[in-house]
């Protein structure tokens, strides 16, 4: 199941409108990549396309050198799994399993040996015989998961597959299944707009906006050095601060001076800071900021300060000091070195 995948020039027309715009990408064998990007961006008709269900309008798609995106979908051999869980309520778990593998016409005992294996690896082992209305939405899901994988695909490709559980049991799945995947070892592209969702399932995080890929890196990659600022605050929360700009490092608003990671000159948005890495310190004289809010999490405290007519959110670590009263004026303290984030031009903007 060593399957790579790669996906050149790809654009997709629906009449005089344009939703994906030359889409290249290489999806390494046994990679977990996943399409990150806002609602209407393109990441499900991109999905769509490779696992053959549209059809693109111009470029190709190859499955280890060869191109396969004139083959029919069921004769690609992926595993889908979809935010439905599409099962067949009148058949068994097993039933619904199996059911690809009869489609394929595999032997009874390979059929019977596969499904009993693909369903210990989800877990559902004991309720082979239940139907799906006797299931919970999260067990009915990861039944559609053992379907996907019990036919030993090349490629498994999941659509948005844990947006209709709740937070706990979607929390608990997520790390049952990026677990699936490292054990097996299987090429995955996953779908979905949830930040945190991406981070811990990817190998890698391709930002998508407008039909186009504006960036593609590590979790880490992306989070802690983004190169525009609209992957900087899509991928979590931060603060966009306009500073001035002096060779390597810059001055914030409000007087800090902090080391520039990556010094450029011309087109600069501002400098990067994530809530946790901006300190605050109750002053009484001149202070920086004044504390406008502040929210109670547990394990952390947000707040949110206003300094010089902005807005800058805080997180603190730790719930077991005590929280910074409402106008309380506080002390800023910035990370020693940031990072500059430049504007997101469209091939079409940036070619004219």
């Amino acid at each position: 199941m060593d399957a790579s995948l790669s996906i050149r020039k790809l654009s997709k027309d629906y009449d005089a409108n344009r939703v994906l715009k030359g889409i290249d990408l290489e999806v390494p064998a046994g990679r977990f990549v996943i399409l990150l990007g806002p609602s209407g961006c393109g990441k499900t008709t991109l999905l769509r396309i490779i696992a053959g269900i549209a059809d693109p309008s111009a470029g190709e798609i190859l499955l280890n050198g060869r191109r396969i995106d004139g083959i029919a979908p069921e004769k690609r051999n992926f595993g889908l799994v979809f935010q439905t869980y599409a099962l067949f309520p009148h058949m068994s778990v097993e039933r619904n399993v199996a059911f690809g593998l009869e489609m394929r016409r595999v032997e009874r005992s390979q059929i019977t040996r596969r499904v009993a294996a693909a369903l210990a690896l989800v877990g559902l082992g004991d309720l082979a015989t239940r139907l799906p209305r006797q299931l919970s939405g999260g067990q009915q899901q990861r039944v559609a998961l053992a379907r996907a994988i019990v036919i030993e695909p090349d490629v498994l490709l999941f659509d948005e597959p844990l947006s209709n559980l709740d937070a706990k049991l979607r929390d608990h799945l997520r790390e049952d299944l990026r677990a699936l995947q490292q054990k097996l070892g299987i090429t995955s592209i996953y779908v979905t707009h949830d930040q945190s969702e991406a981070m811990a399932l990817g190998d890698e995080i391709v930002v998508m906006k407008d039909g186009e890929i504006v960036e593609r890196g590590s979790p880490i990659e992306l989070y802690r050095r983004p190169t525009y600022r609209f992957t900087a605050e899509f991928l979590g929360m931060t603060n966009v601060v306009d500073a001035q700009i002096d060779a390597d490092s810059c001055r914030l608003p409000w007087g800090a001076v902090s080391k520039l990671e990556n010094p450029a000159a011309g087109d600069v948005e501002g400098v990067a800071i994530r809530p946790e890495d901006l300190r605050v310190e109750p002053t009484g004289t001149n202070p920086d900021g004044v504390v406008r809010q502040s929210m109670f999490m547990g394990a952390s405290t947000h707040y949110w300060v206003e300094s010089g007519g902005r807005t800058l959110r805080v997180v603190t670590s730790g719930g077991s000091s005590a929280i910074l009263a409402t106008g309380q004026g506080v002390k800023l303290v910035p990370p020693p070195s940031l990072h500059l984030l430049r504007t997101y031009r469209p091939v079409r903007e940036a070619a004219a």
